[in-house]
Parts: structure tokens; sequence; C-alpha cells
């Protein structure tokens, strides 16, 4: 079979409906948005902002929130008209398959595997160092070693270090998210839709606030010079800033992963996508501008910048507000990486190329719940045992590569395919998606050697299973058949 044999528009749907494999409708427009907010306004926000600032952008950072977010909108306009067409679960994954083939298909589903398993681990310790920390103002502390992973070191209130064991809060949020989908979409979305309603109304309640503490000077300069290297402030500074916080806008993709359980996707799909990202860059922009107008840029690099801008308020209430809205904003985060990393399992499976297990449905609850089990066990460890760390930048990555192909394939799609109804037409093709790819191309270079590095062994691992094992029991290889010896 050849590595870029495709899958037609016609035989995807008809295996998405099949009733084995067939996933509950229940999701509407409001739902897809604001499962795209409680992706993307979360950890970004409340945590790579203020690092971004202080290492590559300073208050140009709100410059570098525009150029996260016009790449967003090039992909963005691509992932639309894919929702439409093929309204099923796997996201950038599903449409590689249908456009650029097998082979680019298993590569993109492996590198969104490791970007929502990478980033909802990251996020999970950062949620559990805000817990602690609203805890603690309440005056419940728990043991230390339990807070941590035995590559960190915790300060006991007498001044003395100690070595952690494991991060139980991060393990326990894990393990109640991929629970709480499981027992199916509708109850998730539900909760997400009550989480997003509470950390808007807390940046709202912070932009309002902070409004009144900004210091002008510290918006002075606005661009600081280039110190000499490549991402150290000036142009390249603000694109790097861009690479960094590029880990904030990567939610309105995971709507997509929901287009199979979408009342209607053709009508609801465009909605979310667009709708989210267009929420979320407005209220980016404002966020950014008053956290580099409250606090000067170079104290901003921090796990928790925005708890450093409010403590320059006299209102201690907001400051146990802020904490429980960066909880919810982490937990739905969460929520919908687990649930966008187990849909394209899910698919990767229903097509061969991982073991059927996954893409087995619960009786009960209409959910691949193997798949949900599986990633809880895959992510739980990281969370458990690693130290927080700058992984922002390496699921950035992952999320860019795989815009660029989703744009690469929209092109490829119209030129292949010109007379395929699209509900939702991406404007202006070719110009639009060469734009995009260019666009996140560039910020994919921003990002440094290591993260490169880090990109290519992951898909050099994935390359020796796909070779080994996938390529062999593909459903696709089996229907255009493939020889007796690779059926086994």
């Amino acid at each position: 079979m050849s590595l870029f044999a495709t899958k037609s528009v016609e035989y995807i749907m008809a295996e998405s409906e099949a009733g084995e494999h067939k996933l509950k409708r229940t999701l509407g427009p409001t739902s897809l948005v604001a499962l795209g907010i409680g992706a993307i306004i979360g950890s970004g926000l409340f945590s790579l902002t203020g690092v971004a600032a202080a290492l590559h952008a300073g208050p140009a950072i709100v410059i570098s929130m525009v150029v996260a977010a016009i790449g967003c909108a090039f992909a963005g306009l691509c992932y639309s008209e894919f929702s439409c067409m093929i309204p099923v679960a796997g996201s950038a994954y599903t449409y590689a398959y249908t456009t650029l083939g097998e082979w680019l298909a298993w590569i993109i589903g492996w590198d969104l595997v490791l970007e929502y398993a990478v980033g909802a681990s990251t996020v999970s310790i950062s949620w559990s160092g805000y817990v602690v920390s609203l805890l603690h103002d309440f005056g419940i502390d728990l043991p230390v070693q339990l807070m941590a992973g035995p590559f960190e070191m915790r300060t006991l209130p007498d001044g003395r270090m100690i070595q952690g064991i494991v991060n139980l809060p991060a393990v326990f949020i894990i393990c109640m998210i991929s629970l709480l989908l499981i027992l199916g979409i509708k109850e998730s979305a539900r909760t997400n839709s009550i989480i997003v309603a509470i950390k808007l109304a807390v940046v709202v309640v912070f932009i309002a606030v902070g409004w009144r503490f900004i210091h002008p000077e510290n918006y002075h300069p606005f661009i600081p010079a280039n110190e000499g290297d490549f991402g150290k402030f000036g142009i390249s500074g603000i694109m790097m800033g861009a690479g960094v916080i590029f880990f904030a806008y990567i939610g309105f993709d995971a709507v997509s992963t929901a287009a199979q359980e979408a009342r209607n996707p053709q009508k609801d799909m465009p909605i979310g996508i667009i709708g989210s990202l267009a929420v979320c860059t407005i209220l980016y922009v404002v966020f950014s501008y008053i956290l580099t107008g409250m606090v000067h840029y170079t104290k901003l690099n921090t796990s928790a910048p925005v708890a450093v801008a409010i403590d320059q308020t006299p209102y201690d209430w907001l400051k146990i507000l802020i904490k429980f809205g960066i909880i919810c904003g982490f937990t739905s985060v969460m929520l919908v990486m687990l649930l966008g990393q187990s849909r394209v399992f899910f698919s990767m499976s229903r097509d061969g190329l991982v073991p059927k297990i996954f893409s087995d449905i619960h009786p009960k609850f209409r959910t691949p719940w193997r798949s949900n089990l599986l990633f809880m066990l895959f992510v739980s460890p990281f969370s458990a045992l690693l130290p927080l760390s700058v992984v922002g930048e390496m699921t950035s990555i992952g999320t860019l590569f795989a815009f660029v192909i989703v744009c690469a394939g929209v092109w490829v799609m119209r030129r292949a395919h010109p007379d395929t109804p699209r509900p939702f037409r991406t404007p202006l093709v070719p110009l639009v998606p060469i734009l995009g790819i260019i666009w996140n191309f560039a910020m994919m270079y921003s990002l440094g050697l290591s993260n490169w590095l880090r990109l290519i062994i992951w898909l050099v691992i994935g390359q020796v299973i796909y070779f080994t094992y996938s390529r062999h029991r593909s459903h696709l290889a089996l229907k255009q058949g493939a020889p007796v010896g690779q059926r086994r």
C-alpha cells in the first residue's frame, strides 16, 4: 500500500457512523465555544505570559499575542472547512488522512498524542501548586513530600529544604478528569461550561481592578532592545514570545476533535472554532497589557505572574478569587486536552493503526473509555514524579506542526476534490493556506534547535511503531487488498 493512500470523505463518514463506533451527538454551538475557551484560557494566560514577557518580548508581549493569534486565525479558517466536510473525531489527524495520506496522518496523530500528554501533565503540576497555595491561605497545609516529585525540593516553615516523593494533587486531578470523561461527553461539557463561566468572570475582574494599578513607566521601552541573541527582545524576541505563548492558543483545535459529537457540525463547528479564538484573543491582548502595566516585565519570570501582579493591590479577597479562577482555568484546560487526546487515539484505533481495543465504546456511557483509562495511566506518572519545567515550547512546536499540515491539506483538497460539498469554505485559497503555512512555520523556527530535536526524537519513535505494526494492520491497507502476509 502507498504511504500516501487516502480515505475518501464518504468512507470516513460511513465508518464514523458504524454502530459499534458511533459517538453520541449532544454538543451545540455554545458548548463548543465554551469547550474552546476552556482549553485556550488557562495555563498559557496565567503562567507563560509572564515568562514570555520577562525573557523575550517585554511589554511587546501584546504584539506577540497578536502574532500568535494571526497564525491561529489562518489555521482556524482551514480547520473550519475540514470540520464541516469531515465532521468526525480526530482533528488534524483525520483531515491529513483524507488529503495527504496515511503516513502523514500517522505522524500528525502521534504528534498530537504527545502534545496533549505533555500539556495535560504540565498543567496538572501547576494546578497542584495553586491548590496547595489556596489551601495554605485557609490554614490547611498538606505534607510537603506529597506535593512534589522526587526531583524537586520544597521549603519547610522552619526554612529547611526537603525532597519531594510524589505530587499527589496532580495525580488526583488527572484521575478525576479522566473518570469524568468516561462518564460522558455531555456531562463533561456541562461541567466545563460552568468552569468557563467562573474563570471568565475572574479574568474580567482582574482586568477591571488591574486597570487602576497600571504604572505607565512599566511600558518603557515597549520593545526592549535586542541583547545580541536571537529571541532576547527586539523583533526576534516578539517572534519567540509568540512561539512560547502559542501554548495558550492550542485549545481551539481541540474543538474539532469533538466534531463527531456535535449536533449540527456543518453549522456549529465554524462557530465553535472561530468564536472561541476571537473571544480569547481579545481577552489575551487586554490581559497581557494590564499585566505588564502593573508589574515591570523583568519581574514576571515566574510560574505565577498573575499572583505577583495581584500582590500590587490592597485587596486580599481578590488574591483568593484569582487563585480560585486560575485553578478553574487549569482544570478546564486539562479536561479539553485529555478529551482531545483520547479522541485522536480513538480515531487512530478505528483506522487499525493502534489496537482495536482503544476504539471500543462503553455500552452505557458511549465514550471511548479504554482510551481515557490508557491516557490516565500514561499522564499520571509524569504528573506524579517530574518537576514543572518549560515544556510549553515543546507543546507549541507540536501544535504548530499540526497547523502547517492542516493548512496544506485544505490546499490539496481543493485541487484534488474541487466538487466536494463544503458548507464552510476557507476564503482566498490558496493564499490563506499558504500564509498559514509560512506564518506557523516561522513560529516553529523561532522555538530553537532543542525543541526541534525533541520533536524529531518523538516522531522517530512513531516511525518505528508505524512501519513495524500500524502499516501492516491498517484498515485501509486491508481494504485496498494488501498482501496476505501483511494481514496478520
